[in-house]
């Protein structure tokens, strides 16, 4: 049987008891929301409020005497340096589609679940509205809400070692802990959660792109043009539907190979079966080297000999739904993308039927 993916409940074994709050960076608008958010949970709530440091740094925060005993209640962290993931019982983000992304980068194993408000530009991944946040966070405290569990790609990079990585406190610059970095001869084995995509590109050079893509070994296409996207299905509604791909519902499980600007007429987007190994590497005959990319983020040069494989994860993201999986998911594309908005075609006059 397939299971119903309005059957996904929250429930928690216990009462939660910690929460982190991501805040969009830079952005004054989300100051207020912030501090109502942060003092409802710790006053009312009697939550442990873990909060990123360099978000206590923005001087209207800093300077805010009357959020001052607020403040000294906060857990603090450092992206990079501290790990948190033992300690989280649940995640609330206020900002845009990013914020969530982010999130997700904070946490390479195990999720707790995400609560996502609507406060920046796009809001596809962020159902919530804050205007009626203290029900909505009670509602998600007592285990009552929906839920989605968003795929994610794990995806590891192998590269011929051609210089020492700089190792600062334990942890890479790349940010992944230095202690889980498999050690080869002559090898650099960097690995990756990736909530919405896997971006490989022509980077900065004029010549096509010339990769090879293998599924579970078997060379299945040379991609000539400026790049693949390998995709979640959550991933399938940002650069993959930019790029001309199918939109997926996050309960679908797959993984999505998507052109960029194929030199080829019938290069069309695929739907691949969530668990194999995608493996891609530069062509032997490539003019130039790749660059790829983890969500928009660490991006990095790939040349000769080096590898990306990407398969899924076993540590999905669990993303709080306002009201169910497929409501959620339809009014997004309806909201934010505008998808089938078109003028009514009128009906027939009676008088014509006649």
């Amino acid at each position: 049987h397939i299971q119903d993916p309005a059957s996904q409940r929250l429930t928690w074994n216990k009462p939660p008891k910690s929460v982190l709050v991501i805040k969009k960076i830079r952005d004054a608008s989300l100051l207020q929301p912030f501090k109502e958010l942060c003092m409802y949970l710790t006053e009312e709530n009697n939550m442990i409020v873990y909060v990123e440091k360099k978000v206590l740094e923005d001087p209207a925060i800093a300077n805010d005497e009357n959020f001052g005993p607020v403040k000294k209640k906060f857990c603090t962290f450092r992206e990079d340096y501290d790990d948190i993931s033992n300690q989280i019982d649940f995640i609330i983000c206020l900002g845009g589609d990013g914020t969530l992304l982010y999130a997700s980068s904070l946490f390479q194993g195990s999720v707790p679940p995400v609560m996502a408000f609507h406060l920046g530009s796009l809001g596809f991944l962020t159902p919530f509205n804050f205007e009626n946040f203290q029900s909505q966070v009670t509602q998600v405290i007592e285990g009552n809400a929906a839920l989605v569990l968003r795929s994610r790609l794990k995806v590891k990079v192998v590269k011929e070692h051609r210089e020492k990585a700089t190792v600062q406190n334990g942890i890479e610059e790349n940010g992944v802990v230095s202690a889980n970095l498999e050690k080869e001869v002559g090898k650099q084995i960097m690995q990756y959660q990736v909530l919405n995509e896997v971006v490989v590109d022509r980077g900065p050079s004029s010549y096509l792109s010339n990769v090879d893509v293998f599924l579970d070994g078997h060379l299945i296409t040379t991609v000539q043009g400026d790049g693949v996207i390998v995709s979640t299905p959550t991933g399938s509604t940002a650069y993959a539907a930019a790029a001309g791909a199918s939109m997926i519902h996050p309960n679908v499980p797959a993984i999505m190979i998507t052109p960029i600007c194929p030199h080829s007429l019938s290069f069309r987007p695929i739907v691949v079966p969530a668990g194999v190994e995608l493996k891609i590497m530069l062509s032997p005959d490539a003019r130039n080297t790749a660059w790829v990319s983890f969500d928009g983020r660490k991006r990095q040069e790939i040349c000769h000999g080096d590898s990306i494989s990407i398969t899924t994860s076993c540590y999905p993201l669990p993303s709080i739904c306002f009201r169910d999986p497929v409501s959620d998911w339809f009014e997004s594309l309806a909201e934010c993308l505008h998808w089938n908005v078109r003028k009514k075609q009128n009906n027939f006059a009676v008088e014509e039927e006649e």
